[in-house]
C-alpha cells in the first residue's frame, strides 16, 4: 500500500518561493497586509508584520524576514511599504507586490483622510493626543519584543553583537546619518562575512 503523499511545505526558505507562488492567492496576500495596516501603529508595524508574516501565516522564516527587512530600511521611503513590495514579490511576483502595497496603504490612507475632514471640522487635538500617547507605549512595546524575538535568533555570535552595538553607537551616540552608518557599517559587515571569516578558518 502507497504512502501517503506528504503536503507541500508553504513555509520558508528559498527553495520553497516557487511552491508558494503556487498556493497562495493575491486575496490571501493583500487581505493580510490590508490587516497588517489598520490595525499598526508607528514602528510598532514591524512587529505586526512579523506576527503576520512568519508566526501566523509561515509565509517566511526569521532569516528571510529579517534579511528583506535589512533591505527595506536602506531604500527610500517606508519599512512597511519597502516590506510590503519585497514579500509580495516574492510571493507572487509583481501582482503580489501590488496587492500587498494596496492593502497595507489602503486602511492608512483612508483613515487619514477621515481624520484631516475631522479635523478641519473640530480642532480640539486633546482626545487625539491623548490616544496618540496611549498607543504609542503599546507600539513600542510590540517594537521591543519583537526585536528581542529577533535578536535570539539573528545575533548568535560575538560578531553579530559587535556589529549591532557599533550602528547602535554611530546612530545614538555619533548622531550619524541613518544612510552613511548603514553604508560604513554594512559594507564592513560583508567584508567581515564574506572574506573575513574565510580566511580566519583557513
Amino acid at each position: 500500500m502507497a504512502s501517503a503523499r506528504p503536503a507541500p511545505v508553504l513555509a520558508v526558505g528559498r527553495a520553497e518561493v516557487p511552491l508558494l507562488r503556487q498556493h497562495i492567492g493575491l486575496g490571501q496576500i493583500f487581505a493580510a497586509f490590508f490587516f497588517v495596516g489598520a490595525t499598526s501603529f508607528g514602528g510598532g508595524i514591524v512587529g505586526y508584520l512579523r506576527s503576520s508574516l512568519v508566526a501566523k501565516h509561515g509565509w517566511v522564516d526569521d532569516t528571510t524576514f529579517v534579511e528583506l527587512l535589512g533591505i527595506s530600511q536602506t531604500l527610500p521611503g517606508l519599512n512597511a511599504t519597502n516590506m510590503a513590495v519585497l514579500v509580495g514579490n516574492r510571493l507572487r511576483g509583481t501582482l503580489g507586490a501590488v496587492a500587498a502595497l494596496i492593502g497595507v496603504c489602503l486602511p492608512g490612507a483612508v483613515l487619514m483622510a477621515v481624520v484631516g475632514f475631522v479635523y478641519q471640522i473640530e480642532r480640539d487635538r486633546r482626545l487625539v493626543e491623548a490616544a496618540l500617547k496611549g498607543v504609542g507605549a503599546a507600539a513600542s512595546g510590540l517594537l521591543l519584543v519583537t526585536t528581542l524575538q529577533l535578536g535570539r535568533k539573528s545575533l548568535s555570535r560575538i560578531d553579530d553583537v559587535i556589529f549591532l552595538l557599533i550602528t547602535v553607537l554611530c546612530v545614538n551616540q555619533l548622531h550619524l546619518s541613518v544612510p552613511r552608518v548603514l553604508i560604513i557599517v554594512g559594507t564592513t559587515a560583508v567584508v567581515w562575512y564574506g572574506w573575513g571569516r574565510t580566511a580566519i578558518r583557513r
